[in-house]
Parts: C-alpha cells; sequence; structure tokens
C-alpha cells in the first residue's frame, strides 16, 4: 500500500535530513531516528516504512553492486567506483561479488541502472536478437 501524500512528504523531508553532500550518512539518520522516537508523528509506521524505502533507494544510488565470473582487486574496483562517481556526479562506492554464470566480463547496477558488459549478456542478447 501506498503512503498517501502527506506522509510521502515528510518521508521526503526526513531522507533530505539524512544527506550529507549528497550521500547518506548513519549520523544524520541516526538524529532523525531519535527525534522521531522522541516526537513521534502521526502514522508513524507509514513514515518509518516510506522512510526505509527512500533511504534504500538512496543507498542502491551510491552503490555500484559490481557482479564479475572472478573475484576483482582493490584497484579495479576503484577504478570502478571512480568511473562511476564521474558519470553521476555524485560519489559511488563499489561493492564487488563473484556470479561465475556471467562467464567473462562485468555486470555492474546502479540504482536502477544496469550497465551488463558480460559473456552471457551478450549470448542473451544475441539470443534475443538484440544487439
Amino acid at each position: 500500500m501506498r503512503p498517501d501524500r502527506k506522509t510521502f512528504a515528510y518521508a521526503k523531508k526526513l531522507l533530505a535530513l539524512s544527506l550529507e553532500d549528497g550521500a547518506v550518512s548513519a549520523e544524520r539518520v541516526d538524529a532523525v531516528l531519535q527525534a522521531l522516537k522522541s516526537n513521534p508523528p502521526r502514522q508513524a509506521k507509514a513514515v518509518l516504512r516510506a522512510y526505509s524505502k527512500l533511504i534504500e533507494r538512496a543507498l542502491a544510488a551510491q552503490t555500484a553492486q559490481v557482479e564479475s565470473a572472478v573475484a576483482l582487486d582493490d584497484s579495479a574496483l576503484a577504478a570502478i567506483s571512480q568511473h562511476f562517481s564521474q558519470q553521476y556526479g555524485r560519489p559511488i562506492v563499489a561493492k564487488t561479488r563473484e556470479n561465475p554464470q556471467l562467464i567473462a566480463g562485468l555486470r555492474v547496477r546502479v540504482g536502477d541502472d544496469l550497465y551488463d558488459a558480460s559473456i552471457s549478456g551478450r549470448l542473451e542478447r544475441l539470443a534475443a536478437g538484440v544487439r
């Protein structure tokens, strides 16, 4: 169930208070939660649910989930972080996970954006008739 407009607007204001230089700050999130605890708003559960979803989205937008067939070294992750930070104009942290099904190459997800430069992704696109 979607929150009503007032609840969502309130949650967005809480999100804005939780950001520092465009990134989610753990200290600010703690401060927001402490303020909510001491002075709960109406429909506190709905506000907290909406705020939680907005925080999850913001964290996903500042994280590059990198999948590769083999383990990547720290310099490769730093280069990926730097590339996507420049592309998006905000700090992006790269996190890696191995996925042998990719065969070779990378698959990177930043927020809702997916960059697929893997062999398995290319084979799937060829099978579907998409370049």
